[in-house]
């Protein structure tokens, strides 16, 4: 709920709300109830999107009781159905509170509330007629400006994306294939093509729309700098290109799209003196203060601080939508199992345990399919961290449908600042 409302707020999305609530549940009031992101926060959401003018309207068909029945009032206009029931408190409640007898219609019903308490904007008899009233009052919100004009087409088939990439996050491949596949033919300016290589930068469009894209390199490249780089790594240099051209989108007010593959940055002696901390820090100070929009597609791995700096749900994507594929974690689940393996093995051993044959094959057995679990994108989807799956050949569809969405969003005259950065 409360990420519908912030993408709503963000690029000015009336919002239908289809209510049927019982309101917090109170066994886990304490995880729902009280914090800045819990419960409250939709009715505060409801508030603030109406003192914008962002149309809210309300549909209940079911129950509303308690905190529930708070969302629907604070909506432009309020549908309920027959049978339906809207109170602060049901009649159970009521008599304990106050010892008063009463019926679910006479208490909240949709009758009493479209002729007593004047609540109620339209009264319905059954859902498939509030659906309808719905749909004919949401026609007379103003129309969007027209689409862009058809016949765009891809460099490449967008079927053509499960050849490139695959289901194994191990493959590797070239990053601009893929790339092509979502991009309108011809349209690809590829920004520092030879310099920080694990990193693409490139200015497209995607159906006629302009779009900056940051994307991690899946192959290996020859740097003249350092050698060899390894696909998917971010280096000091590919960190700095990519800040300058996050920074350049910024200045000219061209939404971004980032395609993350990414395992993190790179580590050792050399990245270290070569200023990789400056640099990724660069990279996400220019991220973290973006004023256009940012449109985050997981098409493979999304480790560590390579997710941070490759726009990750933290950095406030204005959407999010990964490929079926997709992991995201901490680290990879073979790496992650095996550092967690080892750590309880020396906690069981420091406990006085001796280990019987087979018992440690079994406890990293345990390890890595808990870790794998939590790894895989569905779990991440299922908590709110990306707001879709999709099919990999459907992304130029999608990204078409939320770089229209993002037109309505307010940045053109918006300043961008970084603060300190580090050079």
């Amino acid at each position: 709920m409360l990420r519908a409302q912030r993408i709503a707020y963000a690029c000015k999305l009336p919002i239908l709300y289809l209510v049927d609530s019982a309101g917090v549940f109170l066994p886990l009031q304490d995880e729902i109830f009280p914090d800045e992101d819990d419960f409250g926060r939709i009715f505060r959401n409801n508030s603030v999107l109406s003192a914008e003018g962002i149309p809210q309207f309300a549909a209940v068909m079911g129950n509303c009781i308690a905190g529930g029945s708070y969302l629907p009032v604070l909506c432009d206009k309020l549908l309920m159905t027959e049978g339906s029931g809207l109170y602060l408190a049901g009649p159970a409640l009521v008599k304990a509170a106050i010892g008063q007898e009463v019926e679910t219609e006479e208490l909240g019903g949709a009758a009493m509330h479209a002729e007593i308490s004047g609540t109620v904007d339209f009264h319905e008899p059954d859902d498939p007629s509030c659906l309808k009233r719905l749909r004919s009052l949401v026609n007379y919100l103003p129309e969007d400006a027209s689409l862009p004009p058809n016949g765009f087409s891809p460099e490449r088939p967008e079927s053509d994306l499960y050849e490139i990439v695959g289901a194994d996050n191990a493959k590797t491949y070239d990053t601009h294939e893929l790339i092509d596949c979502i991009i309108d033919k011809g349209s690809l300016d590829e920004f520092k093509a030879g310099y920080g290589q694990t990193i693409i930068t490139a200015f497209a469009t995607i159906s006629g729309h302009k779009v900056g894209i940051v994307a991690n390199q899946k192959q290996p490249v020859q740097s003249k700098k350092g050698g060899i780089e390894i696909g998917s790594v971010i280096y000091a240099e590919s960190a700095d290109k990519a800040a300058r051209f996050v920074m350049d989108c910024n200045q000219m007010k061209v939404p971004l799209v980032f395609l993350q593959d990414v395992v993190g940055f790179m580590v050792g002696r050399d990245a270290e003196q070569s200023g990789i901390i400056r640099s990724g820090a660069k990279l996400v100070n220019a991220i973290s203060n973006s004023i256009v929009p940012k449109i985050t597609v997981v098409v493979g791995n999304s480790f560590g601080a390579g997710n941070y700096a490759m726009c990750g749900k933290g950095y406030d994507p204005t959407f999010m939508v990964a490929w079926p594929n997709a992991q995201y974690a901490v680290m990879g689940a073979a790496q992650a199992a095996n550092t967690l393996f080892t750590v309880q093995k020396k906690a069981a051993e420091r406990a006085g345990k001796n280990f019987e044959d087979g018992e440690l094959e079994e406890l990293q057995q345990k390890v890595k399919e808990r870790y794998e679990k939590t790894v895989d994108i569905r779990y991440g989807a299922a908590r709110g961290w990306i707001d879709a799956i999709i099919e990999p050949h459907r992304t130029r569809e999608h990204l078409t449908d939320l770089l229209e969405l993002v037109k309505r969003r307010e940045f053109q005259n918006r300043t961008f600042a970084t603060g300190v950065i580090q050079t």
